[in-house]
């Protein structure tokens, strides 16, 4: 397993991707689509790529909108396993 980050390493390892924020003892990004069918293609994206990684996100579906967080559990908080998920899961809307 990843050790858990602890502040400046999260501010640090935020910068790899920009758009998510850090809440707590998580990473978080809200993503929009033009529809719900959008939205839910991309859930399916992520769900299969959190199973290849065998880590997996919350995610909260509203309509055309998909919030991610991202959190290791067994280590209670933020670790190197949330930024490397997140900088996949960028890619799928990249382009």
């Amino acid at each position: 397993m990843s050790d858990l980050l602890n502040t400046q390493e999260v501010k640090e390892s935020l910068k790899r991707v920009p758009e998510w924020d850090h809440e707590k003892k998580h990473i978080e990004r809200t993503f929009e689509f033009d529809d719900f069918s959008e939205a839910i293609d991309f859930v399916n994206s992520v769900a299969e790529i959190a199973e290849e990684d065998n880590h997996h996100p919350d995610l909260d579906v509203r309509f055309n909108k998909v919030r991610v967080l991202l959190s290791t559990r067994s280590e209670g908080g933020v670790t190197e396993l949330d930024f490397d998920l997140a900088e996949k899961i960028d890619t799928l809307v990249e382009g």
